[in-house]
């Protein structure tokens, strides 16, 4: 149900960004370029930290709408709720593993953060530039979570699985129909 008035009932994230076009065409343009511009990771990868902090935050319709965008793009569809359940033993790489403990702390005690959790990133592998779009990622995730729940979005499967179609062939920007910048 719709907690907006403006919105119809069974709104999707489209119709939020129709009905507030100013503020969200900046959005829209983030969002293409943190998900899908040049970046440290895969667009799958991509997907699976979004969804992952979603399902941390509990945010079913951001949670699904991703998940099914990462099974479009070939990722496992057991993959993200074993990485909920627990990281360690999920079956991901090795090398993502500290930096989604990251992107978990971050979502759920974010003051705990220390620099100790960075090294395990860099450890890893990883660079400031992947740690800075790991952060990037997670902190949109959260800002969509908290969106969505506020405007009361909620969509069947099907709707959420139509959508991710459209996200893992033209993408993000392309799929708002050029309400970004």
């Amino acid at each position: 149900m719709a907690l907006l008035r403006s919105l119809p009932e069974g709104a999707t994230m489209l119709d939020l960004f129709k009905a507030h076009v100013e503020p969200m065409a900046r959005v829209i343009d983030f969002e293409d370029a943190l998900m899908r511009g040049p970046a440290p990771f895969t667009p799958e990868e991509r997907e699976i930290i979004g969804a992952f902090s979603s399902g941390l935050n509990a945010c079913s319709y951001c949670y699904r709408s991703h998940s099914f965008t990462a099974e479009e793009l070939g990722v496992s569809a057991a993959l993200i709720p074993a990485l909920l359940e627990d990281i360690e033993s999920a079956p991901v790489g090795d090398k993502l593993k500290p930096l989604l403990r990251y992107v978990r702390k971050l979502t759920l005690t974010p003051a705990r953060l220390t620099e100790a959790d960075a090294a395990a990133v860099y450890d890893a592998g990883w660079d400031d530039q992947a740690l800075f779009y790991a952060i990037a990622i997670c902190a949109y995730f959260n800002f969509c979570n908290r969106i969505t729940a506020g405007a009361g979005l909620d969509v069947p499967d099907a709707t959420l699985r139509e959508a991710a179609k459209v996200l893992a062939t033209i993408g993000y920007k392309d799929s708002y129909g050029g309400l970004g910048g």
